[in-house]
C-alpha cells in the first residue's frame, strides 16, 4: 500500500482532536491547581525552605510530531512545567507583632497578587471549558456518524 494510510493511522487522525482537547484539559487542570496553591499561600510568611512562600507559575509547550517530510503535526500540550517565580519581589509590610518580622517590625509577604491569580484562574477555567466543549462536540459528531452508518 503505497501512499495510503493504515487503518490505525486513520483512527489516530480521527481521534486526534479528542486527544488534543484532553491534553489541553489536563494542562489547564494543572494550572488551576497551581493557582489554587498560590491563593492558599498568599499570606504564608514562613515556609520549611525559609522565608515567605514564592508564587509558582505553570508553562505549557506544544507536543509536536515531525513527519519524514519535515512537516510538523500538533498533538496537544506536553506535560506542564511548574517553576517558582523568582522575578517578582516579595512585598514588605510593617507588622511589629508578627513573629516572622525583623528587628524593625518589617515582614516579608509572598510575591502573590491575589487579583492577578483570580484573573488567571478565570482564564484557566474558560480554557478548560473550551476544551471540554471540543470533546463534547466530537462525541456528538461521532454519534451522528454512527447513526448515519446504520
Amino acid at each position: 500500500m503505497s501512499g495510503g494510510s493504515s487503518p490505525v493511522n486513520g483512527l489516530d487522525g480521527m481521534f486526534g482532536g479528542l486527544k488534543i482537547a484532553s491534553s489541553g484539559m489536563a494542562a489547564e487542570r494543572a494550572r488551576i491547581d497551581v493557582i489554587a496553591e498560590n491563593i492558599a499561600n498568599a499570606r504564608t510568611t514562613s515556609t520549611p525552605e525559609g522565608g515567605p512562600y514564592r508564587r509558582k507559575v505553570v508553562s505549557f509547550a506544544p507536543l509536536l510530531q515531525r513527519a519524514l517530510d519535515g512537516s510538523k503535526t500538533y498533538l496537544g500540550v506536553a506535560e506542564p512545567r511548574v517553576r517558582v517565580d523568582t522575578r517578582t519581589p516579595f512585598q514588605r509590610i510593617y507588622d511589629p507583632g508578627n513573629p516572622d518580622g525583623d528587628a524593625d517590625g518589617m515582614v516579608m509577604l509572598p510575591n502573590v497578587n491575589t487579583v492577578l491569580e483570580m484573573a488567571d484562574l478565570v482564564t484557566a477555567m474558560r480554557a478548560y471549558e473550551a476544551n471540554a466543549s471540543v470533546q463534547e462536540s466530537f462525541m456528538k459528531m461521532a454519534e451522528r456518524a454512527l447513526q448515519l452508518a446504520r
